[in-house]
């Protein structure tokens, strides 16, 4: 067998069929735990000045003078709750899908706000609106296909049948 028809035959089976159970539930995972490792360290910085971050004052203050989000201290805490619980729900698997649309919606406002006008990759010290679009397109996975069997919602919704009479 040649190399040319071992590596076509490769190729077809990487196109082909739908992806398993098993491989769908590991990417979800996989995709929960990346965003709640990126907006737990930033959820935190924005609320508790954790890992370096600005703080609750400072983000304040940022909110309002460069973002044009006013009351400055509402939009920084809403910004830090969102991004704080919202990780912690994507870890668990945890209503999912509406954690999803919780940081969507974040990153969605990051770009119209502050990002945007910096094109999608800025040379300056300003940053550009990449990385907001990427962890927006990872957010809108877990709002389409919600947390997958490895999280605490699909364990809530199948539950087994209450037991009627008879022996237990």
């Amino acid at each position: 067998m040649s190399a040319g028809s071992r590596s076509g035959r490769l190729l077809g089976a990487l196109g082909r069929g739908p992806t398993s159970t098993l491989g769908r539930d590991v990417a979800l995972a996989a995709v929960r735990v990346a965003l709640a490792w990126i907006f737990l360290y930033y959820g935190a910085g924005k609320l508790f000045g954790a890992f370096h971050g600005p703080g609750l004052h400072a983000t304040a203050d940022f909110m309002a003078d460069v973002a044009h989000l006013r009351p400055g201290l509402f939009f920084a805490v809403l910004a830090g709750v969102l991004e704080f619980a919202g990780a912690l729900c994507a870890a668990l698997g945890l209503a999912t899908r509406l954690a999803g649309l919780a940081l969507l919606g974040d990153q969605v406002m990051a770009m119209v706000t502050v990002t945007w006008t910096n094109g999608i990759n800025s040379l300056t010290n300003h940053p550009g609106y990449e990385f907001n679009l990427a962890l927006a397109a990872l957010s809108l996975v877990l709002v389409c296909l919600g947390g997958g069997r490895l999280s605490v919602d699909h364990h809530i919704g199948h539950r087994p049948p209450p037991h009627r009479g008879g022996e237990p």
